[in-house]
């Protein structure tokens, strides 16, 4: 995606670090708030949305999983929301095909009742409980004892929506700067000295939104160490042409609860491909879209912090399915093959889509499952934002100008 790139400025009212969807919804968000401030995004790829935003399966979430009273839970709903109507606004297609959280043995039809009451809770329009027959209307080719239906879930191509916000900000006088790593950060009492690739910056408030870079840039300005970033890669498999019509729209499994993931699921893209995944597995790199891409720094990270050992210790049967589902094809298949039994090996080809969960994980082992926004002097990090944040980004904007704003 093509970045507006201009001249990295001495000085500035806000610095926004981090040009994925995220950012650059709260530099929209803080432009139209203060259209007389000097805003400036510093991106550190020589594109925006490179990331998470960039890698993303498209999903627009309902809301069903979040605990009630949870930021995901409050902004995944209301960021919905302001998400359809923003891409009927800018003409950016979306389709709403729904999805269908399938139980597929008795032990889950407990668990599928709490997503039921949580999405409720939570306010999802249109949830309904189905049985047997009545997913089967909606899916011809999956099984199960019984299903949610969530007719408001959608997909989307958030690069698009991305650019278009990275557009809404410039033409109101903000500006982008890429290949602009933050490298170095203080405060001075009077503003955020940002010292990045492209040169200096100061600024009088800060926004950090740096996703997989977040913990570090935290810690730089004076946050806490706990959380630290953990990166997941998942990758997927997809349906081969001619049997994309196993899958009308998007099947998921009910999700293992200890885990922030939503489990492997089968999901058709704005673009009609259906993917099956996605695996989860911790990599070597916070850019790892490569198994083999290691770097040491992150790498060195990862395994000193006493949370990753943790993890592993507590989670290491999930670890070493993950990994199975990672290396093996027909493992993979097998798990979707719970939601659609007629599915093969010789249905499913490797996909080049994958991406990097940026997700934090406690000192205590324990994966953060809500998103996290700390404050240091003169400045506001969110430190956790994996899915739903893409869906939620303008109403995650909204609380982090909030937050920034109520700094003096």
């Amino acid at each position: 995606m093509a970045a507006s790139i201009d001249q990295l400025p001495a000085g500035c009212d806000i610095a926004v670090i981090g040009g994925g969807i995220v950012g650059l919804a709260t530099a929209r968000e803080l432009g139209r708030r203060h259209p007389g401030a000097e805003i400036v995004v510093l991106e550190r790829e020589a594109r925006l949305a490179t990331h998470q935003s960039g890698h993303s399966s498209g999903v627009i979430h309902a809301g069903i999983y979040y605990e009630p009273g949870s930021l995901k839970a409050r902004l995944c709903v209301e960021g919905a929301a302001l998400l359809y109507g923003y891409c009927a606004e800018r003409g950016i297609a979306t389709r709403r095909d729904g999805k269908l959280i399938v139980a597929t043995g008795e032990q889950e039809l407990g668990r599928l009742g709490e997503l039921e009451r949580r999405g409720q809770r939570n306010g999802v329009a249109g949830l309904r409980r189905l049985g047997a027959a009545g997913l089967r209307e909606i899916e011809p080719h999956a099984s199960g004892l019984a299903a949610l239906h969530s007719p408001g879930t959608g997909v989307v191509d958030f690069a698009k929506v991305a650019q278009a916000l990275a557009e809404d900000f410039t033409a109101g006088g903000g500006t982008v700067v890429t290949a602009a790593a933050v490298i170095e950060t203080s405060v001075d009492g009077e503003a955020v000295n940002l010292r990045s690739a492209a040169g200096g910056l100061r600024a009088g408030k800060a926004v950090f939104c740096a996703g997989a870079w977040a913990d570090r840039l935290a810690v730089a300005a004076g946050a806490e160490a706990d959380p630290r970033i953990v990166p997941f890669r998942g990758a997927y498999l997809q349906l081969r042409p001619g049997r994309e019509s196993l899958v009308n729209a998007s099947l998921y499994p009910v999700p293992d609860p200890g885990l922030p993931f939503l489990g492997v699921h089968m999901t058709r893209t704005l673009n009609g491909d259906v993917l099956l995944g996605p695996t989860a597995l911790l990599v070597g790199a916070r850019d790892a879209y490569r198994l083999r891409t290691v770097r040491g720094k992150d790498l060195r990270e990862s395994i000193a912090w006493p949370g990753t050992r943790r993890l592993l210790r507590r989670h290491w049967r999930s670890g070493l399915l993950e990994l199975h589902r990672a290396s093996s094809v027909r493992a993979l298949v097998a798990a979707c093959r719970r939601l659609v039994p007629e599915l093969t090996v010789a249905d499913v080809v490797r996909s080049r889509h994958c991406g990097v969960r940026a997700q934090a994980v406690g000192r205590d082992g324990r994966l953060v499952d809500d998103f996290l926004i700390d404050r240091t002097e003169r400045a506001i990090h969110v430190r956790n934002a994996p899915s739903p944040a893409a869906t939620s980004s303008l109403a995650l904007a909204r609380e982090i100008a909030n937050q920034l704003d109520a700094i003096i």
